[in-house]
């Protein structure tokens, strides 16, 4: 895997003035860091910079919002993009969750603040605020629809809301722990939830009730996700005929990321076992990227790529920084990732360089949602970020 590299979280402000300076760094594993050094030797009448780079670091291209830089040496290559946007006016404190509707016009938010809130995502705007749980809420989704919310909190209720009016239309009470995630089954008459009591319990929104605990961890499981399995892959049979009102199980896994250092991957309508991966350090999230091929990110900072097909050994381990992984999403050919040091990269199969989201200083990037080209932050600083990518 490439080195990674760094570059000072607020480069695009430093670099826009005569001789601004800003720093960067390549980190090779198991190498000394080879630090470097940007200058700012003009700005054109386009508003775009002239930079300079110290030696062994080169310049590729440059706009107003990206820098693309290589450390030859060392093989490797990053592009630096700052937010096209920034919202600082949604939450007054931490924004720990986030999630842009299917549509791309609205967002949705949690805060340390104790607020759930649903905004414009063109300009953050305020549009409702989500009130009903006790504490803290973790988690927030919107349904495929883009009208309705999914939410969890600390008070170990799941709840969902009308985006249109604010209401609480459905609470499922079950879980004797705090929610800490949740995923929609297909088009969303079913839905997940995971708690720190260790289970994952599968909801009829229907008729609010729960249709069954299709896993029992024994240890919180702080992440969820549901995806369509490959045909080669044998899920099992239930040993119970399954409920009629379980619509869109059949044919899906549902993996669980899980506080004792265990991944685990079950047949959602069998609740059959597919696979225990047992990893370096507690899993705090997973996504799927294909019917076989999985993420998984833990506390000590390894993102695993399993193969549903032979889960024993992963099919690589990326490793960018010792800091805890906070989430992985599928991003066209690749994924986005976030982590508890700040930083925030996309890696796709067909660009050989890594895309770097840049300006969150040091603040835990808490979750990353996508709609189309735009990707949007949330962090520990109470900003929600968005960026624009031009080059996919």
């Amino acid at each position: 895997m490439a080195a990674p590299m760094r570059i000072q979280s607020d480069w695009a402000k430093a670099l826009r003035r005569n001789e601004g300076e800003a720093w960067l760094s390549c980190h090779p594993p198991g190498k000394p860091t080879l630090y470097g050094r940007l200058i700012c030797q003009g700005v054109d009448s386009s508003g775009i910079p002239e930079i300079t780079a110290s030696e062994g670091f080169v310049v590729n291209e440059i706009t107003k919002k990206s820098i693309h830089i290589s450390c030859p040496k060392e093989n490797a290559s990053s592009k630096f993009l700052a937010p096209y946007t920034t919202f600082s006016r949604i939450h007054t404190k931490s924004i720990t969750c986030l999630d842009i509707s299917s549509g791309g016009g609205l967002g949705v938010s949690t805060s340390t603040d104790g607020t759930m809130k649903i905004w414009q995502a063109a300009n953050g705007e305020l549009r409702r605020v989500l009130e009903g749980h006790v504490f803290d809420v973790n988690c927030c989704r919107f349904f495929p629809s883009g009208l309705v919310v999914l939410s969890g909190g600390m008070d170990a209720q799941v709840k969902i809301w009308s985006a249109e009016d604010a209401n609480c239309v459905v609470t499922f009470i079950g879980h004797k722990g705090g929610i800490l995630d949740t995923a929609i089954v297909d088009r969303g008459r079913n839905v997940i939830s995971s708690s720190r009591d260790g289970t994952a319990r599968l909801w009829d929104c229907g008729r609010s009730a729960c249709l069954g605990i299709i896993a029992d961890c024994g240890s919180p499981v702080n992440g969820i996700a549901v995806g369509a399995a490959d045909n080669t892959i044998n899920l099992g049979s239930p040993v119970k005929v399954p409920s009629e009102r379980e619509i869109g199980t059949e044919g899906k896994m549902l993996l669980l990321a899980r506080e004792d250092k265990k991944l685990q991957c079950v047949g959602l309508w069998s609740r059959q076992p597919v696979f225990l991966f047992v990893g370096s350090d507690a899993f705090n999230c997973c996504t799927f990227l294909s019917g076989f091929s999985l993420l998984a990110g833990t506390q000590d900072g390894n993102i695993y790529q399993l193969d549903v097909r032979n889960p024993r050994v992963p099919v690589q381990v990326i490793h960018r920084s010792g800091a805890p992984v906070l989430s992985l999403l599928a991003y066209r050919d690749g994924f986005a990732a976030s982590q508890g040091d700040g930083t925030c990269f996309i890696m796709q199969q067909d660009l050989d360089y890594v895309i770097e989201l840049t300006e969150a200083d040091c603040d835990p990037v808490y979750k990353v949602s996508t709609w189309e080209k735009q990707i949007y932050t949330c962090c520990r600083d109470g900003v929600v970020r968005r960026y624009q990518l031009s080059d996919l």
